[in-house]
């Protein structure tokens, strides 16, 4: 659909452009030419008509692209990635740039292409190629040297991963996080990523996604700085037309792997790359001095690089100066081994030569444990402002003791990073913690910033710290804006968290992870957000304040939630509510509850669920916070409806509707117009319902929520169906199981494949419908939902019903019926009496069919279920037509039809008329 909307655009822009091409030419050509014959003189008369042309021409190409548009709508999707699933057509380009400094390296280049080569040609599978070596030797620049004249021949896209094998202060990375990382890179939805507390089966999990992913493609994947095999292993693409680049100071050996050494450069070749750093004519050196220069840094391409930029900075030193003061730098580390003193020595020359306060910016840069920065990180760091951090940056840069990546941000080198860290050990301790609290203050600044723009309307973000307004943080000026900038902070930030943590610096900890938590409820991974909010508790605990271990037991409670861990989150939200308690702290225990309860609702715990939002509501109300008002209310007028008290429903969804729009909180308003659709979907005003559900799909479309996109969607097919467009009802369930599936939403998946399984059934096809119904089954008892098990089980009985399984069928009707009379639904009891009715009286066994149909019909005109209760009527007046003979129970079978017809429930009014029609002539 959007290919046509792009051609529709392509033509307007082709076409005006054309005719706007030919109009100049020939207006042009007249104004120069007196005799033009036929309607070319006409036209030089006549110039206004060029332009009518022009104008009734665009006219007609605008008109077709609204026809097109009207034909082909946008489907659901974030703007970001044009309304298709996340990735669908997204080509990968996270490659570092490439070196303009890249020295010659021939053999290695020439075997690792002609490697990549022979196999593509050959159709076979391409094997992983190890680099490995000595730290400075250049494996990564060499990497990423080939993956840049390798990139054309891996077209769906180049990725790399730093898995800080060797970075110092760093941990390796996990192969769970960079697959995260990974599967986030090439599109996968946070919420799809297999998440739990077994590491070693997401890890699986993940592993698996990542090989379906690249199954088909042709990607190149660089994984810079490994630790072991173990560590790489599971991020390995399964197809075989990716090609995986790895770099490792270890050599890492396993079966079907090219492994390549890369050495220190060839004299020769490390001569000529000082030579060409230099920036002096190869004769206005002395190749004597230059040979031993290099020798003297092992010929390492970053040391040499080092020196050379030493010499370019120095205009009136030579080469001789050069070598005498790297001499001395080397004495000066006499107490270092012979390897590391020929590094180290050129990383010292290199700093003494910088000004004090570039030193003392250099050195800071030390204390920083996150994987690039950029300027503002480094004025936090430097206590400087970000025109000056930029500035030293780019000084850095220049010469050579930082690396530039994409995005004006900057990476030390390991090997100088450890340089770096060495200097600031070197320094006063609490210049460490000052440096740290500083850079955690600067992303608290901008983290309150981002919440400004992702929180919804109404909610309480966390405040900035004190002394914010004198922190510089960047432009952002969107949502959009926002979450880039997050995606792109989201491991160092944590990085800062681990190392407040050290430091014991708990109050920063604690605040770092509640300005964290929108951002994490959003975007995930969940479980890396579970880890935070349980250091945040443990840090809390550690100072001694309950208020900050209520938050984050209760921000863990809703991670858990969004997990479908449900005990789990019970018990977080049990224990911050506690924690609240202590304290006197209302708000949090309101909020708390009010998650509490949404988690009892989604266990079909009906009562608790009741109960914790109605205390919750009570609180809120004394505290006069609208928002947290709102919210219950909608929770609780959830609860309601699932214990079919739909006039309380009703009551508390409107007031908590009424609240929303007051507040402009679009979300919100969304929220309580779906679940006003479902009672009165239920309460039989279908067009209502239909009109509530497709107002709360458009808000959710406007958000770019598409979790809540597809639960309105199964809303909308519940009421096709029971109106009769079976097929509307089909389109609307798929769409929302795609929908679910994309976005990894279990619990909405089993509710999609329950609704498919009733569709089918509906539509004649009972084998599908119990394939359906019995997934969704094994689905609800794996999540713990007892309500989506009870819903399954009435539907299921049914399709049993249908195919002879009498027995199974009641089995499935028996169990159903305990489940929902335990969770206090009425409107599901009904439902399983009137399918149980149904079968009786197919089976045979009128009498028995009546009483079941009895107590439905009971039970519907007490909780004022109308679709029910002409289920129950029209049972009734076809046992008692069973029973008694042809006349008997036609009052029920009106009734019946009477009801029918008011709801538009054409296809069961049509069958009763056609029961009815004889005994009427």
């Amino acid at each position: 659909m959007r290919i046509w909307r792009g051609t529709a655009i392509a033509v307007v822009a082709g076409g005006g452009a054309v005719i706007t091409l030919l109009v100049g030419l020939v207006t042009n050509a007249v104004s120069n030419e007196s005799r033009w014959p036929g309607w070319l003189g006409w036209l030089q008369e006549h110039p206004w008509f060029s332009f009518v042309v022009l104008g009734v021409t665009m006219a007609g190409l605008a008109a077709l692209l609204a026809w097109l548009s009207e034909r082909t709508p946008i489907p659901p999707g974030r703007p970001e990635d044009g309304g298709g699933p996340p990735g669908a057509a997204q080509v990968l380009r996270s490659l570092p740039r490439d070196t303009a400094a890249f020295t010659d390296r021939t053999a290695e280049l020439e075997l690792l292409v002609g490697s990549v080569r022979a196999s593509q040609e050959h159709g076979e599978g391409l094997p992983v190629h190890v680099i490995d070596g000595m730290p400075g030797v250049g494996k990564t620049t060499f990497a990423v040297h080939a993956g840049h004249l390798l990139s054309e021949r891996f077209p769906d896209g180049q990725l790399f991963v730093n898995l800080n094998g060797y970075t110092p202060g760093r941990t390796p990375v996990q192969a769970s996080e960079a697959l995260a990382s990974l599967l986030a890179a090439a599109g996968v939805s946070t919420q799809q990523i297999p998440v739990g507390d077994d590491v070693g089966a997401v890890t699986e999990a993940r592993a698996a996604m990542w090989r379906s992913r690249l199954a088909d493609k042709k990607a190149l994947l660089i994984l810079d700085n490994a630790a072991s095999y173990r560590q790489l292993e599971p991020l390995l693409p399964g197809g075989s037309g990716c090609l995986v680049l790895v770099t490792s100071r270890r050599r890492l050996v396993a079966n079907e792997e090219v492994v390549m050494s890369v050495d220190a450069l060839p004299p020769d070749h490390a001569v000529g790359l000082f030579v060409r750093l230099s920036g002096r004519p190869a004769d206005a050196l002395d190749r004597d001095v230059v040979d031993e220069l290099v020798r003297l840094c092992g010929c390492l391409p970053l040391g040499v690089s080092l020196l050379a930029a030493r010499l370019r900075h120095h205009p009136s030193w030579t080469a001789e100066d050069l070598r005498g003061r790297l001499l001395a730098a080397r004495d000066r580390l006499g107490e270092l081994q012979a390897g590391e003193r020929a590094v180290t020595a050129t990383f010292d020359l290199s700093y003494r030569d910088l000004a004090p306060e570039r030193q003392r910016f250099f050195h800071r840069l030390g204390f920083f444990l996150g994987s690039d920065l950029d300027p503002h990180v480094g004025a936090a760091l430097g206590e400087v402002s970000a025109v000056v951090a930029r500035g030293h940056l780019e000084a850095l840069y220049d010469d050579h003791l930082i690396d530039e990546q994409p995005g004006s941000r900057y990476r030390l080198h390991d090997l100088l990073r450890d340089y770096a860290r060495g200097l600031a050990a070197e320094g006063d301790s609490m210049d460490h913690v000052q440096a740290v609290q500083r850079v955690c203050t600067y992303y608290l600044a901008a983290l309150a910033v981002v919440n400004g723009h992702i929180g919804r309307s109404g909610a309480v973000v966390p405040p900035a710290p004190d002394g914010a307004s004198r922190v510089e943080t960047p432009a952002m000026e969107s949502r959009a804006d926002a979450m880039s900038w997050l995606e792109t902070e989201r491991a160092n930030i944590l990085a800062c968290v681990r190392q407040a943590n050290g430091l014991a610096l708990y109050d920063l900890v604690v605040r770092l992870a509640a300005a964290m938590a929108p951002f994490l409820r959003q975007a995930g991974p969940w479980d890396q957000a579970v880890g935070l909010h349980r250091t945040a508790a443990e840090a809390a605990r550690h100072a001694g304040d309950q208020r900050a271990r209520g938050d984050a037991l209760a921000e863990l409670g809703v991670v858990r939630r969004f997990m479908a861990a449900y005990p789990q989150a019970i018990e977080s939200l049990g224990d911050a509510v506690t924690a609240y308690e202590a304290v006197d702290e209302r708000r949090g225990k309101a909020d708390a509850l009010n998650q509490l309860g949404i988690v009892w609702y989604l266990t079909a715990d009906n009562e608790d669920a009741a109960r914790a939002q109605t205390e919750a509501l009570a609180l809120y109300r004394e505290l006069g916070y609208r928002l947290g008002q709102a919210n219950a209310l909608a929770d609780l007028g959830m609860t309601h409806r699932q214990m079919s008290r739909f006039d309380a429903a009703v009551e508390a969804q409107s007031e908590a509707l009424t609240i929303y729009r007051e507040l402009g909180d679009r979300y919100g308003e969304a929220n309580s117009l779906r679940d006003l659709g479902v009672v009165h979907c239920l309460m039989g005003s279908y067009d209502l319902a239909a009109r509530h559900h497709q107002e709360a799909f458009n808000i959710y479309l406007e958000l770019d929520d598409r979790t809540h996109q597809a639960y309105a969607l199964n809303e909308l097919g519940i009421v096709r169906r029971q109106t009769g467009d079976i097929e509307g009802a089909r389109t609307a369930h798929s769409q929302a199981l795609a929908h679910f599936i994309e976005l990894g939403e279990r619990f909405g998946q089993a509710t999609s494949v329950r609704h498919l399984g009733v569709v089918d059934r509906v539509s004649g096809d009972a084998t599908e419908a119990i394939r359906h119904l019995e997934e969704a089954l094994d689905a609800y008892r794996e999540l713990g939902s007892r309500g989506g098990e009870a819903a399954s089980l009435s539907e299921l009985g049914a399709a049993l019903g249908v195919v002879g399984e009498r027995d199974g069928a009641i089995e499935a009707f028996q169990r159903g019926l305990e489940i929902m009379r335990g969770l206090g639904d009425r409107y599901g009891e009904t439902e399983v009496l009137n399918h149980w009715g149904m079968l009786l009286l197919t089976s045979d066994e009128p009498t028995a069919a009546r009483r079941h149909f009895d107590q439905a019909l009971t039970l519907t005109q007490d909780i004022r279920c109308p679709l029910e209760e002409a289920r129950a009527l029209e049972g009734i007046g076809r046992c008692d037509w069973t029973v008694d003979g042809p006349g008997h129970g036609v009052g029920s079978l009106r009734a019946a039809l009477t009801v029918y017809r008011r709801l538009g429930v054409s296809a069961a009014a049509d069958d009763l008329e056609r029961l009815l029609v004889p005994r009427s002539g």
